[in-house]
């Protein structure tokens, strides 16, 4: 019996599509599955919408500070059109996947799948259809995590989760943003820009713990000052819908709330599609895969959301080629997960690349930690944006960059010169050799690293 295809990748977000993409290219014939809307969750209903909010915030607080720039500004804004332009984008790039997948002659196939046991890979079922292939490769990504004994379940209507934030049909007054993490704070960015009265509640010690912890003392400073009510070392015990809000119980004490946004983490889309049987090892919701993506079942990767952290889209995309390569016969290098960046979009923005300093000392590193603050940049003063930091992280041996944590104006830009001499394996010494435009944000990545080896120039 002949094989339907080479490839079938199960999703069609930013790792299964990706993926589909550069398996075409080498002349793999490639089939996609998707039960909902091309291109996934992350251009659909995640990174690309939720940008496009974020940025009319941005600008929207810009506008209020006209005045500051010799300008003058009627401020004002309308919530379904600022919601109508996010739909739009990600309809836009939605509809960009779709020609993509057209014109690398990639077939897509509409619906659920299921899988079973098969050789060379397992078999894939869709809408009572067998497909057939020589690979098969998961890409289903995550959900929202829940919390169903506090009652913290999403209704669509008062408790939301990011899909719920993105589309208000108007602003809650009082809002509660249950966890910090990049998701959660963008949100809570995104609401307070617009006046909303705003609580995240984070259970651990601090905000946005996967950051440097100078990093998270920063933004928490930065937050407060916008007007936003952080509370850490805090839990959400219960919650009740009443008829025209929410309550919710914080360490103990009853508020009152019009709308809940959950961010508390994500949950892996493993269910009902046969892995159990299959014998796929999960862990947490998660599927286990090696350095290539392979699983233990013969014939069946795994990429994304849906396997290790970190979870992000630039990692899945980067998965899927290495995916791709090695099953096309090639040698790619593995991923190294902790030369991946992290960015977080709220204002001010934040972004990250591998080791915090803590994390560096408690790997037996001797470090060199350097420091540049905004207020010392020009470029920085002159967009009348001074607040913020540069940290780099050296091993003070070698002279290795270990890791570089942002938070200020356009960071989230500014990260992918650390990550790319992280991936070069550039010392201390190459990149205080390195040319820096002036003037420039670029500067400051500069003058931390010159500070590392107390060698600054402009503080």
């Amino acid at each position: 019996m002949p094989i339907d295809f080479d490839v079938i990748i199960i999703g069609s977000g930013p790792g299964g599509y990706v993926a589909a993409i550069r398996a075409a290219q080498l002349g793999l014939k490639t089939a996609v599955v998707e039960k909902s809307e091309i291109g996934g969750v992350c251009l659909n209903w995640g990174c690309i919408p939720t940008k496009a909010l974020l940025r009319s915030a941005e600008i929207y607080t810009n506008m209020q500070h006209a005045s500051e720039y010799g300008l003058t500004a009627k401020t004002g804004f309308d919530l379904s059109e600022i919601v109508k332009r996010s739909r739009s984008i990600a309809g836009q790039l939605s509809g960009g996947v779709k020609f993509l997948m057209k014109k690398n002659k990639i077939t897509v196939i509409n619906g659920f799948a299921k899988l079973i046991k098969n050789k060379p890979a397992p078999n894939v079922i869709v809408e009572g259809k067998t497909y057939t292939a020589k690979h098969v490769i998961l890409a289903t990504g995550a959900r929202a995590r829940t919390i169903a004994q506090a009652g913290l379940e999403p209704d669509g209507k008062f408790i939301w989760t990011a899909k719920e934030a993105m589309v208000p049909d108007k602003l809650p007054k009082k809002l509660l943003v249950v966890g910090s993490g990049a998701i959660g704070m963008e949100f809570a960015s995104f609401y307070n820009a617009f006046g909303c009265d705003v609580t995240v509640v984070e259970m651990l010690d601090r905000i946005l713990p996967a950051e440097d912890a100078e990093i998270s003392a920063l933004a928490e400073k930065a937050f407060k000052k916008k007007g936003m009510r952080i509370l850490t070392k805090a839990q959400v015990s219960s919650v009740k819908t009443q008829k025209s809000n929410v309550n919710a119980e914080i360490n103990g004490k009853v508020e009152s709330f019009d709308r809940i946004i959950l961010a508390i983490g994500i949950v892996g889309n493993v269910e009902n599609m046969g892995l159990e049987k299959l014998g796929v090892e999960i862990d947490r919701s998660h599927i286990v895969v090696d350095e290539f993506s392979r699983t233990k079942i013969p014939g069946l990767y795994a990429i994304g959301d849906v396997t290790t952290p970190p979870w992000l889209a630039h990692k899945a995309s980067h998965e899927g080629i290495i995916c791709i390569e090695k099953i096309n016969g090639g040698n790619p290098h593995p991923l190294n997960a902790s030369r991946i960046p992290g960015c977080t979009y709220c204002q001010p923005q934040i972004a990250s690349v591998g080791l915090t300093e803590s994390q560096a000392k408690n790997a037996g590193h001797a470090i060199r930690i350097g420091r540049f603050p905004f207020i010392g940049n020009g470029k920085a003063i002159a967009l009348g944006e001074p607040e913020g930091l540069i940290k780099t992280v050296f091993d003070a041996k070698k002279g290795e960059l270990l890791g570089a944590h942002m938070i200020g104006t356009e960071v989230t830009e500014l990260i992918q010169g650390y990550t790319i001499a992280q991936t070069l394996e550039t010392t201390e010494a190459e990149l205080m050799e390195t040319v820096f435009p002036h003037p420039t944000l670029s500067e400051m990545m500069h003058e931390s690293v010159l500070s590392a080896y107390d060698k600054t120039l402009h503080i």
